[in-house]
């Protein structure tokens, strides 16, 4: 769709108080679901999509691409190319677009380009400039986070308190950057700071229970999340099964493995199974109630049966190596294939993202191996690895998943 390049744009302000420009006033409820969606994780967020055919503002378009990146998969570029580029006309046609949506639509170019490094620090020069730009906020927490930078996603929280102190969900956003730096009085404060502002604060719950699994208060953090599920009410499908995810954590840890099992089939697998993040929740849950010697069934092949289109994504070591093993635990062919063009890209990638040479490959070897029975060769290959696996992403939750299989390969290995 072409759009006039002579629209008058209307200057408007979000829910946050961001001036916004928009070539319809009407498109502000949906730009507000956008904004309002990204940092309370509520589904309501896609709703901008709707004015992609009929709203040429800069911010809307980007904000359309950023939705179709977060599929995570190999296409996702290629979908939200259209978006960005009009985004990027709506920039060089209307100087009125402000300086806070050049950069997000700059940072959401270098995302779609492969650069989530530059899009990390574009993100948190937009959060010192415009600390109430929380969606921006969230956006630039969720690169670090993929990075492994855990300070990286602390510092631009930090800087964005004084102004956004005010907003529930700020809270969650401060609480994890504390939490993934290992700051967890700080990180469970901050939380249930945002959590009596709105008890409705998933991100804070999310990180409450980091810090009780961390400390080991395994009961208090199953009740806990117990007595805020009532709350989790028109998420998105990440932030839903990623909190169930938590809490069977919690009843893995009570040795409530049947308990487990029963949150996996009616809370964590079935929302969305197409997925990138409910895939990862399965795959890494199913592995974990192995190794605790729970027989899951034929869970494996459903899993699998969603993690076949996946062999070629190669988006992030994080994704791929948890599609690789629930392709080779359900003993599908097509782990082979992944495992293939997992080596072919790092190979190929060798200096611009060496972590998929230096840390991704081995350990997509070792968790081959570990799914295969070669306890040796899982042991070989995943302590190269871990020294350096935080910068496959993840949290310290998730990378555990890593650790238990080691642990176990080496175990195994001896008998």
């Amino acid at each position: 769709m072409a759009f006039r390049s002579d629209l008058i744009l209307v200057t408007l302000s979000d829910s946050l108080g961001n001036p916004v420009t928009l070539s319809d006033p009407s498109s502000l409820g949906a730009v507000n679901d956008f904004v309002e969606g990204v940092i309370a994780c509520e589904a309501r967020a896609v709703n901008v999509l709707q004015l992609a055919e009929r709203d040429a503002s800069a911010n809307v378009q980007a904000y359309c691409a950023a939705l179709h990146m977060f599929a995570e998969s190999r296409d996702a570029p290629a979908n939200a190319q259209p978006f960005l580029e009009r985004a990027l006309q709506a920039i060089e046609t209307n100087p009125a677009v402000t300086l806070r949506e050049r950069r997000f639509v700059a940072a959401i170019a270098a995302w779609v380009a492969g650069d989530t490094q530059r899009a990390g620090a574009l993100h948190e020069e937009q959060t010192r400039e415009f600390p109430r730009d929380l969606a921006s906020l969230k956006l630039g927490q969720y690169h670090r986070f993929n990075a492994g930078d855990a300070p990286g996603m602390l510092r631009p929280a930090l800087a964005a308190e004084p102004a956004a102190a005010d907003v529930p969900y700020f809270h969650g956003m401060l609480a994890f950057g504390y939490e993934q730096c290992h700051q967890l009085d700080r990180a469970e404060t901050s939380a249930r700071r945002g959590i009596a502002l709105c008890r409705k604060e998933p991100w804070a719950h999310h990180a409450v229970a980091h810090v009780m699994l961390t400390k080991r208060r395994n009961q208090e953090g199953y009740d806990f999340m117990a007595g805020v599920s009532d709350t989790w009410t028109g998420l998105n499908s990440f932030m839903l099964t990623h909190n169930w995810w938590h809490q069977a954590l919690f009843a893995i840890e009570l040795a409530a493995f049947d308990e487990a099992l029963r949150l996996y089939d009616e809370r964590i697998w079935g929302v969305v199974k197409t997925y990138s993040q409910d895939q990862v929740n399965a795959v890494s849950l199913l592995s974990r109630l192995e190794l605790r010697g729970v027989d899951v069934g034929e869970r494996w092949q459903d899993v699998a049966a969603y993690l076949l289109p996946r062999t070629a994504d190669q988006v992030s070591p994080f994704l791929d190596l948890h599609y690789l093993y629930g392709l080779a635990r359900a003993d599908k062919p097509q782990a082979g294939e992944l495992m293939g063009n997992i080596e072919t890209h790092a190979r190929a990638c060798t200096e611009t993202q060496p972590v998929w040479r230096q840390v991704a490959a081995p350990a997509a070897r070792g968790l081959l191996a570990h799914a295969r029975g070669d306890f040796k060769q899982a042991v070989d290959h995943l302590s190269l690895a871990l020294p350096r696996l935080v910068e496959i992403g993840g949290s310290h939750a998730q990378r555990d998943w890593f650790e238990q299989l080691l642990r176990d390969a080496s175990q195994r290995r001896r008998h």
